[in-house]
């Protein structure tokens, strides 16, 4: 299930960054603020190499970035969402709203895949307006927890 690697603590409804590499850093720092013991910039400097090669947009408003880090044991995330929008990738003009951030071991890439199926999951029985409508944290987090 993806509570699993998505508990309430690490979801934000109202990230404050303007900008792509801003928005990788808070996400960070919610997980590195959540779980203790990962060092925040190994973590970043996971997520911006995995975002340097190739922008991991995933469909319209929203982005999956991920890395893969020797110091985290199995698979993390954050979620965050942007009421106004982040420019993303260089070649997009659509804003991205929504946030799935992952970070795994090397060991993990299956289970990463099974992670991003059950997401790709939520996202077809969701749109971002419905996300965007939700009141706190919790109402996203019990969408999670349905898949």
């Amino acid at each position: 299930m993806l509570s699993e690697f998505f508990d309430l603590s690490r979801i934000k409804l109202d990230l404050g960054s303007r900008t792509r590499d801003a928005v990788l850093t808070e996400l960070v720092k919610i997980i590195t603020g959540s779980c203790k013991g990962y060092n925040e910039q190994q973590l970043l400097d996971a997520v911006t190499q995995r975002e340097g090669k190739m922008d991991t947009i995933i469909g319209p408003g929203i982005a999956m970035p991920h890395g893969y880090c020797s110091a985290v044991h199995g698979i993390i995330g954050a979620i965050g969402f942007s009421k106004t929008g982040i420019e993303y990738a260089r070649n997009d003009e659509n804003p991205v709203h929504l946030f799935f951030l992952l970070l795994m071991d090397e060991s993990s890439w299956e289970r990463n895949l099974n992670v991003f199926s059950r997401l790709m999951e939520l996202l077809k029985s969701t749109n971002i307006a419905e996300i965007s409508s939700m009141e706190n944290s919790r109402e996203l987090f019990d969408l999670v927890r349905r898949f």
